[in-house]
């Protein structure tokens, strides 16, 4: 009898034992069914990512024809006649301004330069983004054929820009400056894009290329204020009071009318040589008011130091022949 039972226990025990194992069986079975059909949604999905961006690398340019119409070349046409005349208008009443104004003058010129390239900044970018409304692959396309083209024909004119630029924001002079330039030296009297435009003492326009601005150096006599300081020289003799003809020079520049006071009249003597003579040089040096009276006033001071030295007798016509 207990044999019996045992046999039976074991058959019991085998029994359950193979059918654990055989629903383990079918589970790592249905695991492994489910691991597959993950494994292959994750290559559908990349493959479907590369197709996509084939795709879109393949995607060709907007057609010429659904950006470009004659319509579209009118009203970029109107935008850009408005820029010019609303710049002219916009710069003639700065400069009138200006013209009121001695103190705030070149602080209101200054300005010119910026209302011009701001202006046509803002009506490019209106026509592009605005009237033609091109996708930006087709922009970024065309801006890189434009670039390289423009790059080797137009070197010189893209420095001549580079440098405008460079000038209207870096600021080393400012409109109604008094600059000296290589061999000029004259009022500025425009900062464009290509060029700047100065005019000599002898009411002489000169153009200067801004790519020759930036390489070379430049002499600002007044750095945006309206004043500037003139130097006056004259020949004497040596035996002179140096001491009273200081007094005599100095108070001659101060009655001129177009002296600025706030600033010091200063006069320094030198020895130089004429020819087989020697004399002593002074050089007066005083601020003039506007630099717009800058010779003027040179002229001024000359007159008035030389009648005075002339009356006092420090001077005599023989002395220098």
């Amino acid at each position: 009898m207990k044999k019996i039972v045992l046999i039976l226990i074991l058959i019991a025990v085998a029994f359950s034992y193979g059918f654990t194992a055989e629903i383990n069986q079918d589970t790592t079975y249905e695991a492994s069914i489910i691991k597959v059909g993950d494994s292959l949604k994750i290559l559908a999905k990349q493959d479907s990512i590369q197709n996509s961006e084939k795709s879109q690398a393949a995607k060709p340019l907007d057609p010429v024809y659904e950006f470009i119409s004659a319509q579209k070349f009118i009203w970029a046409g109107i935008i850009l006649v408005m820029t010019f005349f609303g710049i002219k208008i916009a710069i003639n009443l700065i400069r009138f301004l200006a013209e009121k104004s001695a103190k705030y003058r070149i602080t209101l010129k200054g300005l010119i330069p910026l209302v011009r390239i701001l202006s046509w900044v803002m009506a490019i970018t209106i026509i592009i983004a605005g009237v033609f409304s091109p996708s930006l692959t087709t922009v970024l396309a065309f801006s890189a054929s434009v670039g390289v083209a423009i790059g080797f024909a137009s070197q010189d004119i893209l420095k001549n820009i580079f440098g405008g630029i460079m000038i209207i924001f870096d600021q080393p002079f400012k409109v109604g400056d008094k600059i000296e330039i290589g061999k000029y030296y004259g009022e500025v009297m425009e900062i464009g894009l290509r060029s700047t435009r100065i005019v000599t003492p002898d009411d002489s326009l000169v153009s200067v290329p801004n790519s020759e601005l930036m390489s070379q150096s430049v002499s600002n006599s007044n750095s945006g204020e309206a004043n500037c300081q003139v130097v006056a020289e004259f020949y004497l003799p040596m035996d002179i009071d140096t001491e009273r003809v200081r007094k005599i020079a100095i108070e001659g520049a101060q009655v001129s009318r177009y002296v600025f006071l706030n600033k010091p009249i200063v006069a320094l003597f030198f020895q130089d040589m004429q020819g087989r003579k020697s004399f002593i040089k002074m050089r007066l040096k005083a601020y003039v008011m506007d630099i717009r009276f800058e010779f003027a006033f040179k002229s001024d001071m000359t007159e008035l130091v030389l009648k005075a030295l002339l009356e006092e007798g420090i001077i005599k016509t023989e002395d220098y022949f």
